[in-house]
């Protein structure tokens, strides 16, 4: 399941993205995926057709992990039937 965070980058204004799981302290860098501003559309600075952004830690003030289930895309469709009969 992936994350849903704001990212807070020093200077800049943050952004949305999705996390596939929280960064181990250890890391240097954080993996993110769909970046993008947070009125939902697209970063200036991401050239079309990447995946996967690493931002070094240095860069990074703080994240915020929202809630609200899985990141959008994420959530899983199902078609049903309803029953006419009215049995």
């Amino acid at each position: 399941m992936a994350f849903r965070v704001v990212v807070h980058i020093h200077n800049e204004d943050p952004f949305l993205a999705e996390m596939d799981a929280m960064p181990d302290p250890r890391d240097n860098f954080v993996v993110l995926r769909n970046p993008r501003r947070r009125d939902g559309r697209s970063l200036t600075f991401v050239t079309e057709g990447a995946t996967h952004f690493l931002y070094p830690w240095s860069r990074i003030s703080f994240i915020e992990v929202l809630e609200g289930g899985p990141a959008p895309g994420q959530r899983l469709l199902t078609f049903f039937r309803e029953d006419s009969s009215g049995q």
